[in-house]
């Protein structure tokens, strides 16, 4: 499957940036797979029997837990898409229900950067694009928020 920017690059215009949402959204299956192999690892320790069956059991239904945690995360990561090119800003998402923003650069009034401790820390956070009579728009938990904000003000 083609990226979105692809299939709507105008004449002459070029992609200057690409980013994605970060890879946070995986931070519940990472911690549900630990936790997965914690139980697996203690099952397998001398104890009574039921024990043993009680963290089977529990290792198993957190590690289909990590595994839909898993697999929404990618899922999310997979349908957004978020381009800055020469002429415009893109952001899209969704797989089959699409929604698209999309602001001209000559439009943009000015770009803001919200990041928390751990955004810092982890190099992600919420960008609000505010446009000249065009609105606002807010493209949450994305990586490399600096980055992203430097490719569209600096022409």
């Amino acid at each position: 499957m083609a990226r979105y920017i692809d299939e709507i690059l105008q004449p002459g215009e070029r992609v200057l940036y690409s980013t994605n949402a970060h890879w946070i959204f995986y931070f519940p299956a990472i911690v549900a797979w630990i936790v997965a192999g914690a139980l697996f690892v203690t099952s397998r320790q001398p104890m009574a029997d039921g024990l043993v069956l009680l963290c089977l059991v529990a290792s198993g239904l957190v590690a289909l837990a990590a595994l839909y945690w898993t697999f929404k995360a990618w899922f999310h990561r997979w349908t957004i898409e978020t381009d800055v090119t020469n002429l415009r800003v893109v952001h899209k998402t969704g797989f089959i229900k699409r929604r698209t923003f999309e602001m001209a650069l000559d439009k943009v009034e000015s770009v803001d950067v919200d990041q928390t401790i751990l955004g810092r820390i982890f190099n992600y956070g919420d960008v609000t694009i505010r446009g000249v009579g065009e609105g606002i728009e807010t493209i949450k938990t994305i990586a490399s928020p600096l980055a992203f904000r430097s490719s569209i003000t600096t022409r």
